[in-house]
């Protein structure tokens, strides 16, 4: 039986859990996943994992194949529900919905945003490379610490890296030079912030604890800009 309840967003799901993994292996078709890991991103138990993994296979919306003795996961995108479902969980549960969860532990963020080639592409344009980083942007007076150190947990749940740009609460409007050109010229998807959910609310009795960053994927370096 699982645990979490329904998700408050996109309800048609069974469970919180289950959503967050679909959106994990469909919102990037190109990348693999073993068990272990997709646990650890989620801070879902392994055995719900199996549990969800197995029913996503059944229903043809991933598929799978062993190294050794790793299962690795992927997304079947010859599903005829593949488009759709990907593009709702992505939306409700994807990069922006991880990120603002992060985020919303931060005082003094006006606004944030997704820009560049994630951005681009989740708004319908065409690439010719695989989205990399993910490049965020944040406006206000936050700590800049505590952005690197939400973004360093986003990095760790979406397995990418995230570059963090952070700027005045105006830059936007007020800003000008190449690189505002360039980012307030190109696709930008707002960050919903104000999203929290009971695990992530360190109130609740339910609260899971804070994720431990993984060994299998550390972010760059230098993340950022200004």
């Amino acid at each position: 039986m699982d645990k979490s309840p329904t998700p408050s967003l996109l309800p048609i799901f069974r469970s919180q859990q289950q959503a967050e993994l679909l959106a994990l292996i469909l919102g990037d078709p190109t990348a693999e996943h073993s068990m272990t890991e997709l646990a650890e991103r989620t801070g879902v138990p392994y055995a719900s994992v199996h549990r969800e993994v197995e029913r996503a296979d059944a229903a043809g919306l991933v598929s799978s194949r062993l190294v050794g003795r790793t299962r690795l996961i992927r997304a079947d995108v010859s599903s005829p529900y593949f488009a759709g479902l990907s593009d709702a969980l992505v939306k409700a549960f994807g990069v922006p919905w991880v990120i603002g969860q992060e985020l919303a532990r931060v005082k003094g963020i006006d606004a944030a945003y997704v820009y560049g080639s994630w951005a681009a592409r989740f708004s319908g344009e065409d690439g010719d490379r695989p989205v990399g980083d993910i490049d965020l942007l944040v406006l206000g007076g936050p700590d800049r610490d505590e952005v690197y150190a939400a973004a360093s947990a986003a990095e760790h749940r979406l397995g990418r890296a995230v570059q963090v740009t952070i700027r005045s609460a105006n830059w936007l409007t007020d800003g000008s030079g190449t690189f505002h050109d360039t980012v307030a010229g190109r696709p930008m998807v707002p960050v919903p912030m104000a999203t929290r959910t009971a695990r992530e609310d360190p109130s609740s009795a339910t609260a899971r604890p804070p994720r431990r960053p993984s060994a299998k994927f550390s972010g760059p370096k230098q993340r950022r800009r200004g």
